[in-house]
């Protein structure tokens, strides 16, 4: 890490402590069959432990970084006054997480304002408590994935040329209905050697990681995304929108390899279903 911008880098260490913490109060609420769940305004459940990581990891920013904003899933904004914004999404993948599936993750994101105003997020880190495995990133530092307490090795995306040949991944097909989008979800997932639901941040990360070559979400809010595309772009992929533009604002996500993403494109623009 010792070409990275040091701002990046005491804030990146600063996140995978933070990560480490709260993967500790995450794990104390998995597979407990007392675990209350609640649901909020669009239906999606949360639970005391997204509610606890997010306010853990937010006094943990109060006393490191106090002029830093935070934006998150759970509560309100808190204006910065610098130039660095955090966006949290303290469990990724809830709907996985009661269900005591291991596949969700504790996302930490950072943000810059640049020079010319312009946002960019600069840093990521995507633990996994029931895993116990955390990949992460930040601009200048590539990307690494821990395993355990086994050193960190470089995370890269594979170098596979064709869709004939790659895993895609997507969090619910069901949102690819809904948009009008059955389409391309019938060419990649009859075109691709394997299609699996492997969602949320954990899909994202198959493809940082190499193990598998497309993620697309068709739904994502800022929060679900802002660690995830640092972590792509330092392994050697892309973190996107549905029109190919590196954003956590569009309100969906893919992720994927260098040498599939034209084609993905190419699919993924098609006209909508004539039925929606």
């Amino acid at each position: 890490m010792s070409t990275m911008n040091p701002e990046y880098q005491t804030r990146l260490e600063f996140a995978l402590e933070a990560a480490s913490q709260a993967r500790e109060l995450i794990l104390g609420y998995y597979q407990n069959r007392d675990l209350a769940i609640d649901s909020k305004h669009d239906s999606t459940p949360v639970t005391e432990a997204d509610r606890g990581a997010e306010l853990l990891i937010r006094r943990l920013l109060d006393q490191d970084f106090p002029e830093d904003g935070v934006l998150g899933e759970e509560f309100p904004e808190k204006p910065g006054k610098n130039r660095f914004r955090w966006i949290l999404d303290p469990i990724d993948g809830t709907k996985s997480f009661v269900h005591g599936v291991p596949l969700f993750g504790c996302l930490i994101g950072l943000e810059e304002v640049d020079e010319h105003e312009e946002r960019r997020c600069v840093a990521g880190v995507c633990g996994f408590p029931a895993l116990d495995e955390v990949v992460y990133a930040a601009k200048g530092s590539g990307a690494w994935w821990k395993i355990r307490d086994n050193a960190p090795i470089p995370a890269r995306v594979s170098q596979v040329d064709r869709l004939e040949e790659a895993c895609f991944c997507t969090t619910n097909a069901a949102r690819w209905e809904a948009l009008g989008l059955s389409r391309p979800y019938n060419e990649l997932s009859t075109r691709v050697k394997l299609t699996r639901g492997w969602g949320d941040c954990f899909g994202h990360m198959l493809v940082a990681t190499g193990r598998a070559e497309i993620m697309v979400d068709p739904v994502l809010s800022a929060w679900d995304a802002a660690a995830l595309l640092p972590i792509l772009e330092e392994a050697g992929g892309h973190f996107i929108d549905r029109q190919g533009r590196a954003t956590i604002y569009s309100q969906n996500g893919i992720s994927v390899n260098g040498n599939l993403k034209e084609e993905l494109l190419r699919i993924l623009r098609q006209s909508p279903d004539t039925s929606v």
